[in-house]
Formats: structure tokens, sequence, C-alpha cells
């Protein structure tokens, strides 16, 4: 298994860390510098998903009454819009 260590300053991780990320695979770190001093160690979690999440998991779960699609009362609507403020 091939290791490598990326150490970045907290500027360069703040900018680029999701491709950082991207290209993080097993066994590999990412070392967080400040003032070229180590601070934190990010190491990949093992066991990510290969496959996507199934949609529809909580179907069942709540129940919406058709009265959540009714107009809202004209005081709401005017907190809304800042009316008589």
């Amino acid at each position: 298994m091939v290791m490598s260590i990326t150490m970045l300053n907290i500027h360069e991780a703040k900018t680029h860390l999701s491709k950082h990320l991207a290209d993080l695979k097993a066994g590999d770190r990412i070392i967080l510098c400040r003032r070229n001093r180590p601070v934190a160690e990010i190491l990949p979690l093992d066991g990510g998903m290969d496959e996507p999440r199934p949609v529809g998991l909580g179907r069942g779960l709540a129940e919406v009454p058709d009265s959540f699609f009714d107009p809202l009362p004209d005081d709401i609507l005017d907190d809304f819009e800042g009316v008589g403020r």
C-alpha cells in the first residue's frame, strides 16, 4: 500500500480542501499546519458507501395535512413582508 502525506498550511486547506479530500485514498493522510507546525491530521474513513443511498427510506414516517397548502393568514404574511414595522 502506497501512503502519501500531504502537508497543508491553514490558508491552503481553506482554499483547496475539497480537492485534497477528493484525492485522499486509504493510507493517505493530510497534515494541517499553522506556521509550519502540525496541528491536526485528516485521515480517510474506512467503509465509505460504494452505492448511492436508496431514495424513500423515510416514506410513510410523516404525514402532511391538506391544510399545509392553505394560504397563510394576513398577519403572518405581513410579518414575512415587514408590513407595519
